[in-house]
């Protein structure tokens, strides 16, 4: 039986219980509060542009004509490009990590380093990225362009602030983010199985590939998921980095913008009718970011059901 604290008062344990119920709610009910502030504060863009907000491509405060087209394109294309960049990197250097290829001490100052990289504010990965990317970027850009200038991606001319110079600074910012969340889930394979398949005369390659990485597969999904959630919302490098340029383009090569840098570039100066499209613009992102993590969270369940079912078949 608990014991009641003297005075009438609740015990430890009920105390403890009370306050995280209590953190829960305040937690729920200040996101429910961002939500319904930043929808009031849209509305009126909602009311005169409705579904057109999504697909117009002009972006005019002069004119009261707005539309996030652009920025919803270059949102999704360099947070992609990025994911694509770093998960496969990403994923090897947890490889590396969490298996004994170097002793125990360069490992561990290896991912130090790697972990390090979260800790570097974004405005020093925009400064890194306009002297050190947008030079290379410029220098490649013309081959790219001259050798597969036929191809949308590549197309001409070739600026250095573009979607490509941030989709490479945002690969390295999210590095971290994938290798770590990757290298718990590798560490975390059971033992038994890597000795199992080692017992039945798998080298180490065809161990890590054959039964390890498979094992590991929804916490890789989740890294990949909270990667990109945070590519998609970075902020301060994209608006240094990508152009901002308010044009449609398909091309890596040429300035673009994201809904992030709209927001980071144009709301300490908008008014009336502006204000309410770029809190429309934040809805929208809040509402994307809310998708990848509902996907993500359905592509890990099923694929840990798969992986149950699998290691019950062997």
């Amino acid at each position: 039986m608990k014991k009641k604290k003297k005075g009438g008062g609740l015990s430890r344990p009920d105390w403890l219980h009370a306050l995280c119920w209590t953190a829960a709610v305040a937690t729920v009910a200040l996101l429910v509060w961002i939500v319904l502030e930043i929808f009031s504060q849209a509305l009126p863009s909602i009311r005169k542009f409705g579904l057109r907000f999504f697909v117009h491509v002009s972006w005019d405060p002069n004119t009261d004509r707005f539309g996030v087209l652009p920025f919803l394109v270059g949102t999704i294309i360099s947070s992609v490009l990025a994911l694509l960049i770093a998960l496969p990197l990403g994923v090897a250097i947890a490889i590396f990590l969490s298996e004994d290829f170097l002793p125990s001490i360069f490992r561990q100052s290896i991912r130090f380093i790697i972990e390090l990289l979260a800790a570097i504010p974004s405005v020093v990965y925009g400064l890194w990225g306009i002297a050190v990317v947008i030079p290379i970027v410029q220098r490649g850009g013309n081959w790219l362009s001259n050798s597969l200038g036929f191809i949308p991606l590549f197309q001409g001319p070739v600026f250095g602030n573009s979607m490509l110079a941030a989709s490479l600074v945002l690969a390295l910012m999210i590095l971290p983010t994938i290798t770590a969340v990757s290298r718990t889930a590798l560490v975390d394979v059971p033992k038994t199985l890597r000795e199992g398949a080692y017992a039945l005369g798998a080298t180490r390659w065809e161990a890590i590939f054959g039964v390890i990485l498979p094992t590991a597969t929804p916490g890789i999904v989740a890294a990949t998921v909270l990667a990109l959630g945070r590519a998609m919302g970075e902020t301060m490098a994209v608006a240094m980095l990508i152009g901002n340029s308010t044009r449609l383009t398909f091309s890596l090569l040429s300035p673009a913008g994201t809904l992030a840098s709209l927001l980071a570039n144009q709301f300490a100066e908008a008014e009336g009718l502006q204000v309410s499209s770029l809190m429309h613009a934040a809805l929208l992102l809040m509402l994307l970011t809310l998708l990848v993590n509902a996907t993500g969270e359905i592509i890990l369940r099923r694929t840990q059901r798969i992986i149950v079912k699998i290691v019950k078949i062997r």
